[in-house]
């Protein structure tokens, strides 16, 4: 977290980590065409064999929070949270971050909550 975003640092007030050991990986996206084939798993495993080199004792990204009806969802959309959390992440209990952006079908940026996702660094690795 030493090159964040203040919201995100807003998100991990009172939760009593040191910023200094969390290693935010931001946004990524897997086009359908390679999904299932563990590209996602290995592109887990590099960024957290990175992060551990950076000294990091904790990794964390964020997951917007959307309703399971929200209008925007693609067809077969499936949520990744049993891929989080088959990976060893949780969501951090009150770790929310808020970001605006402009939804396709809006005509403003409108802010949305995005949960925290950690995974502790120091045990095992993959």
């Amino acid at each position: 977290m030493s090159d964040h975003a203040d919201d995100f640092v807003a998100a991990f007030d009172g939760t009593g980590m040191a910023l200094e050991e969390i290693f935010y990986c931001a946004e990524s996206v897997l086009l359908p065409e390679y999904r299932g084939q563990g590209i996602g798993h290995r592109f887990f495993d590099l960024r957290e064999s990175h992060a551990r080199a950076t000294g990091a004792r904790v990794s964390a990204f964020c997951g917007v929070v959307r309703p399971d009806d929200h209008p925007l969802r693609p067809p077969g959309y499936r949520p990744l949270d049993g891929f989080w959390r088959k990976r060893g992440y949780a969501p951090l209990d009150g770790a929310v971050a808020w970001f605006s952006w402009k939804d396709i079908d809006q005509p403003q940026a409108t802010r949305k909550p995005l949960q925290v996702w950690t995974r502790d660094l120091t045990g095992d690795e993959r």
